[in-house]
Parts: C-alpha cells; structure tokens; sequence
C-alpha cells in the first residue's frame, strides 16, 4: 500500500496507526513547515498544501498512490482538493496503480429526522451549510471515484471521540455542561472505531456509504453524567436548552436529532466495534488512564503511525 493522506487530523492519524502493518509508504499533506518537518521524521513524505494552489508534489505522489484517504474539510468554496487536483486524481487513475479512495464525511448530511432511525438509503436533507458543503464534497468524491474507476469510501463519521478529546478532559478543565434537551440524542464513535473501519474498508477496497457510529445514540447529558461518575467528580447541573447560552456552532449541534444505524459497517466490512456505547468507551479511557491523550493527540503534526 502506498498511501496519499488529505489533511493528516486526527482521526486520520489513528487511521494511519491501524494501516500501518499494509504499508510500505506514505505521504501527507500539511500548511505548515514545522509540521513537515515532525512528519518527515516519523516517516512520513510531507506535502505543503494550503488549498489556494496546485502542488507538484501531489501530482507526483498521485503517480504512486494505491490508496487515498482524505480528512481535508471543505468550504464555501468546494473541496480544495478536488477544485485543484480532481482531473490530476482521475488521470493518475488511467493505467496507474491507484485502487482506493476513503472519504472521511459526517452524518450531520442526514439533517433533522426528529429522532427516527436513518440508514445509508435515507435521503439527505442537511440543516446547516458545513454539512451541506460535506454533502456535496461527497457527491464530487464519487464521481472523481467513477470516472477514475477507482472504489471510493463515502465514511460518515459520528461525534467523535478518544484520547485528549472526551468529557473527562471538559471535566477537568470545568467546561463540561450539561444541556438537557428533552428526547435529544446524539451519535458518537470512539476514534479506535474509526480507525478499524478505514482498514477493512481500505485493504478490502470497499465501495459505497457507510455510516460510522456506534450502536447506541444517546443524550449528551447522559454521557456527561457517566464520565462525571467514572472520575469521581460532581455530576454537572443540567441546564435547560432554552436557558443555555450557547454559540452559534454549539446550538447547531442541537439542531438535528436522529439515530443512525450502522449496520452495513458490520455486514460488509465485518467490523466489530471495540465501544458499542459511549459506556465502553468512556470506560476504556478512563480504567487505561488514556483520557488525557498526549502530544501526538494535541499536535495533527505527530501521527501515530508503525510501519509492519
């Protein structure tokens, strides 16, 4: 496998830990120089890319790439990556060694179904503009992935959380609230989860949607709740939804309501989750005195990665 990265954050890099043993090369993108140079040294090619301008270097990466894995968000603008270098990608496919790409996207493309059950079939009526900017990164991945003929990865991602990024470092640091919204649920999916996706889906070369979530869609305050308990610590006062002085960012998170099914991830790429609930997860962290995370955690510059 030799492997092109779109924007090395963090559930790419776990992703890269779990490709590792598959690969025998592997380059990523970054905008900054210091972060090129931490990767080097780990052993990974660096690529200077702001998403303003074409890079050679990616087009001479795309020439050995078997595997592309992208976690570069869009914007108002598009997907920098397929504005620059879509037609680059599809060209690089033509006779080259190009077999996979995974596109790592969010189920927040569903919208609002006020709670119900959705699957990769339900139809996608987003409810902010970022996941409206997602939903059409995805439909410009796949056609990249068919006119190339490459098998393309449509991953969408469920909150996610792991080391350094969990309610036990909200805890500490006394940002945790508990916003109580009655029958409000959220997805969530433990990075480890993720990463054990992206390498069934990439070794196998899968095609298609998969929702990445675990099997249990829960209240935030729920899961609040539960870490608060884990360590010991007073449960947080529950606050009313219409009382809570939230940003912008924040009250959208509130916006859509729905449980997703993740049964194809199962089926198809033959994933067992490791955290079937928020329980397992946040236990995990807590009883392996992982939870804080560590610099590589807290710096997209430090992946973790162990070649095989």
């Amino acid at each position: 496998m030799h492997l092109l990265i779109f924007g090395l954050g963090y559930s790419a890099r776990y992703s890269l830990e779990y490709l590792g043993p598959h690969i025998d090369s592997v380059a990523a993108t970054t905008r900054s120089e210091d972060k090129a140079e931490r990767m080097e040294e780990k052993g990974i090619v660096p690529i200077l890319f702001d998403g303003m301008e074409k890079s050679d270097a990616i087009v001479e990466a795309l020439g050995v790439a078997t595997h592309i894995l992208v976690s570069a968000a869009p914007d108002g603008d598009g997907d920098p990556v397929l504005r620059l270098h879509g037609p680059d990608i599809v060209q690089a496919a033509s006779g080259g060694p190009l077999k996979w790409i995974g596109y790592f996207s969010t189920v927040g493309v569903y919208g609002d179904t006020g709670g119900e059950w959705v699957d990769e079939t339900a139809p996608c009526r987003p409810s902010s503009e970022r996941s409206g900017w997602r939903l059409a990164a995805e439909e410009g991945w796949r056609r990249v992935g068919t006119d190339a003929g490459v098998a393309t990865a449509i991953l969408r991602l469920a909150g996610i959380y792991g080391p350094g990024r969990n309610h036990f470092v909200n805890l500490q640091a006394g940002t945790a609230r508990r916003v109580m919204k009655p029958d409000q649920v959220f997805n969530r999916i433990h990075v480890d989860d993720i990463a054990a996706v992206v390498e069934r889906a990439a070794v196998t070369a899968a095609d298609g949607i998969y929702n990445v979530t675990d099997d249990e869609p829960a209240a935030s305050e729920a899961a609040i709740a539960y870490a608060a308990e884990l360590m010991g610590v007073p449960v947080p006062d529950g606050i009313p939804f219409d009382q809570a002085e939230l940003s912008p960012m924040a009250k959208s998170f509130y916006a859509d309501n729905k449980r997703i099914r993740n049964a194809r991830i199962k089926s198809e790429l033959d994933v067992e989750l490791a955290y079937p609930s928020y329980r397992e997860g946040l236990k995990a962290l807590w009883q392996d005195e992982v939870w804080r995370g560590d610099a590589e955690d807290r710096d997209e510059a430090s992946p973790k990665f162990k070649r095989g």
